[in-house]
């Protein structure tokens, strides 16, 4: 299965189970970064439209660039209200976008699946001049019990799981090359989601890794989350500790 269809059959629980982004986050764009009402973005790798909505309000107008047929409907029904918000059939190595045309390119948990090559060479046609890449990734903070745990029933059930993408490693010496010059601000937020066991569930089959329903290894994964629902959660509540990882520069 390529890429841009890995996340077909997971738009319902995306949409309904996957976290937001801190409101720290959102104030830093607009108080430090200078997103503002007079700013052309584009939500690259958009999925259901998470960031796209939350930015939304904040700027003059937002391009939501996703190529899954699914995860964009879905996007587009949950922007709906937003006059500003235009889809777009595109990818990030592709993404139909004129020249010079954006202040800004969000990328919201997508970057990892990304050409990064072909992307640099795409995103520095549609920035204008001076405008900046804003790269930006919830995480779950490793040093949990409870993430160790999950990383460890994601192993032995999930044969495509290879790790949860943190985009940690962007702002390393070895793996900056993407923003010009390897210069980019780096920012850490805490954003930790407090679930039910089904939101729990929910958001662990949203992963592009998760089994489906007809895989043999569907219940034993419900069973593992579960079972660690149940011993580290308390009065029908778990928190789930997460961090928001924010890379920001030129390309």
């Amino acid at each position: 299965m390529n890429n841009k269809e890995k996340f077909t059959s997971k738009v319902e629980n995306y949409l309904k189970y996957r976290p937001t982004y801190p409101q720290e986050f959102i104030d830093y764009l607009v108080s430090e970064v200078g997103l503002s009402r007079s700013s052309v973005v584009t939500d690259i790798g958009a999925g259901t439209g998470i960031l796209t909505k939350q930015l939304a309000d904040k700027v003059r107008t937002i391009y939501a660039v996703e190529p899954n047929f699914n995860m964009r409907s879905a996007c587009e029904r949950y922007c709906d209200n937003a006059e500003n918000f235009i889809a777009i059939d595109g990818s990030a190595e592709d993404t139909t976008l004129p020249n010079n045309s954006v202040d800004f390119i969000t990328v919201a948990q997508a970057f990892h699946w990304f050409d990064r090559e072909k992307t640099k060479i795409e995103f520095r046609r549609i920035l204008k001049p001076y405008g900046q890449a804003i790269l930006v990734w919830n995480s779950n903070v490793q040093e949990s019990e409870l993430v160790k745990e999950h990383d460890e029933l994601c192993r032995k059930i999930c044969s495509e799981f290879n790790g949860f993408s943190s985009g940690s490693d962007i702002g390393s010496e070895e793996d900056n090359d993407f923003f010009k010059n390897g210069q980019c601000d780096c920012r850490v937020f805490e954003n930790n989601s407090l679930l039910s066991l089904e939101s729990y569930i929910g958001s662990s089959l949203s992963t592009s890794y998760a089994p489906s329903e007809r895989d043999e290894n569907y219940k034993p994964f419900i069973d593992g989350l579960t079972n660690l629902f149940n011993k580290y959660g308390h009065n029908g509540d778990m928190v789930l500790p997460i961090r928001t990882y924010s890379y920001i520069g030129e390309v």
